[in-house]
This record gives C-alpha cells, sequence and structure tokens, in this order.
C-alpha cells in the first residue's frame, strides 16, 4: 500500500527548479503507489508551477500564496510548510539539497522530532524500508541509511534522480491554502539579484569550470562561448575566485556549490582537494592542464596536455562544425 510523500516545490525566478521533478520522480521511487503531494509558497499566482508539478507526476498540489513570501525567510516558509504538514500529515518528505533545503529540512525535521537524511544521491525498497544513499568525507565514501521511525525527511542532491516524463495530459488537485502570518522576525522589502544569465550552476548539465590558470577576467570568455554552445553553465575554483578572477557565485568545491553534471570540463584547475570534493561525482570528467602532473587528471575520464587558450578555442570550433553539419 502506497503511502503519502510530500514534496516542497522550489522556485527560481517565478519559475520551478529541476529539482523539484526530481523530488516527486525519488518519492515514487520510494514506491510507485506512493500519493505525491506537492507544496508551493510563493508571493503571486502559483497555479501555473503547480500544474507543472501535476505534469511531473505530483497527484496533487497545495499552494500558499502570501505578500510576505517574496523571497524565502526561515520563519515564514517554515511556518507555512509546517500548516500544510498538519494537514496532510505525510509519512515522508521530500526537497532538493540547494540553499532553501539546507535551511529548511533540518528545521522541519526537529520541528517533527524526526530523522533527516541530507544530500540524497539514490534511493532505493529494500525489506520494506527505503534506503538512502549519500555521499561522506568530500565524495571519498558513500553510507546508507533508512528512518525506521517518525516521518521521513530527505533532501536530494540535483541532478541524480531523473525527473518522470513531462505529461500534459495528467490530471491532479491544485488545492490554494489560506494562512495567517501575523510576527516575523525579518522582512523582505525589495531583493537586490545580481545580473547573471544562462543556466543554474547546481542544476547544469554541462559545466565548463576555470582555475588559476585562467589568469584574469579575460581568460573566463572562452569558457563561457564554450559553455553557451554546449547548453551549460560556468563554474570556477576557489583559486580563480580568491583571485578576482570571476564572482564567489561561480566557486565549485568544499566550500562552494556541489555539482554533478553529465560533463565536467575543467580547465586550468590543478585539483585540489576541496575542489574535488564539488565537482568528483560528476558523470564525465574531462581535464584541460599543462601539468601533466596536475591532481586534476587523476580524477578525469578524459585528461588533455595544453594551453587551454589553445585547446578550448579548437575545441569551440570543432563543436561548431558538429552542429553546422548536424
Amino acid at each position: 500500500m502506497g503511502k503519502k510523500v510530500l514534496v516542497i516545490g522550489e522556485m527560481k525566478n517565478n519559475k520551478l527548479r529541476n529539482v523539484t521533478f526530481e523530488a516527486i520522480a525519488a518519492s515514487k521511487l520510494m514506491s510507485k503507489e506512493n500519493e505525491v503531494i506537492g507544496v508551493i509558497c510563493g508571493e503571486g499566482n502559483l497555479e501555473a508551477q503547480a500544474t507543472e508539478m501535476i505534469y511531473f507526476g505530483a497527484d496533487r498540489v497545495h499552494t500558499i500564496e502570501n505578500e510576505k513570501m517574496k523571497a524565502y525567510t526561515s520563519q515564514v516558509f517554515a511556518k507555512a510548510i509546517i500548516h500544510v504538514i498538519d494537514k496532510v500529515n505525510p509519512d515522508a518528505i521530500i526537497m532538493g539539497h540547494t540553499a532553501v533545503g539546507k535551511d529548511l529540512a533540518p528545521k522541519l525535521a526537529s520541528r517533527l522530532n524526526s530523522g533527516l537524511v541530507s544530500d540524497v544521491i539514490e534511493l532505493e525498497e529494500f525489506g520494506g524500508n527505503i534506503v538512502f544513499t549519500r555521499p561522506i568525507y568530500s565524495g571519498k565514501a558513500f553510507e546508507k541509511k533508512i528512518i525506521t521511525d517518525g516521518i521521513i525527511v530527505a533532501t536530494i542532491r540535483p541532478n541524480n534522480i531523473t525527473p518522470l516524463d513531462h505529461d500534459d495530459t495528467r490530471k491532479g488537485e491544485l488545492e490554494p491554502v489560506n494562512i495567517t502570518i501575523d510576527t516575523v522576525d525579518v522582512i523582505i522589502k525589495d531583493v537586490l539579484k545580481k545580473a547573471t544569465a544562462g543556466v543554474d550552476l547546481s542544476e547544469a548539465k554541462v559545466v565548463v569550470a576555470g582555475g588559476r590558470g585562467v589568469k584574469g577576467k579575460e581568460g573566463f570568455e572562452p569558457l563561457y562561448e564554450l559553455a553557451d554552445l554546449l547548453g551549460g553553465a560556468v563554474g570556477a575554483s576557489r583559486g580563480a575566485c580568491d583571485a578576482g578572477y570571476c564572482d564567489y557565485s561561480l566557486q565549485i568545491g568544499q566550500t562552494g556549490k556541489v555539482v554533478t553534471p553529465d560533463l565536467y570540463i575543467a580547465c586550468g584547475i590543478s585539483g585540489a582537494i576541496q575542489h574535488l570534493a564539488g565537482m568528483s561525482n560528476s558523470k564525465v570528467i574531462v581535464a584541460i592542464n599543462k601539468d601533466p602532473e596536475a591532481n586534476i587528471f587523476n580524477v578525469a575520464d578524459y585528461g588533455i596536455v595544453g594551453d587551454l587558450f589553445e585547446v578550448v578555442p579548437q575545441l569551440t570550433a570543432e563543436i561548431k562544425k558538429m552542429k553546422l553539419a548536424t
């Protein structure tokens, strides 16, 4: 018999992040008979986003629209989600292992007096229990966990679970939830964002990353061209960020973002252990470095010993030829 799984949807620029659909798929991996109940919080009308969750496999979706939800704040979102949890009484709660998920999930688990499994990359049903697999020690090892009592609370790492097929003929129930949010400690009056474009780094299928070897801000220009051509995003090592070559929002590593793209192209990156912790689980790793002894080659599937300022333009030119040929 299936159970009820609450999937917490997360939005960016009024669009659902792909990890939301991965969380729905994860709920079905726990059991195909599970009822997947979505919840989305936001400031404006959320009918379109709720419908999208239905198309990707949710059975019904609760929407919470409130002017205090212009941007994520821990207190307001936690209160709203707890209201839905009390209403739905789910057996499990799943959401993305994102900046929001890392903050919200522990609060929900603590409030529910439940266990939390974070940064899940795989899950399966075994012996009547759900077995969660997560990396530990900066990706050097993996552990399997089960929660035997209480509500399961878990966050899943983006790009590790394939979403269900999008089906715009699927039907489901949309249910607005009205709650009163009175006293809050933090009020968001305005949100100032850096001008960024392109694919979200944490969810990109292709990442082209630069290290100190790019030698400056201009050195990232060929990386952006290659990333755009491949439909991917640009990342960086901490060394490149510390040197002022790019913004820290691009940092990948133990103290930055953790990415698991289908293709990771490391350009001028030596391969410090802190950086490897953020990208070593990528499906295919290509390293470009002048130093044949660079540590990055130890984790790379393909290595190119050469000057990135020669190799990357050649690679870009060849890919353009292939695209024109097709």
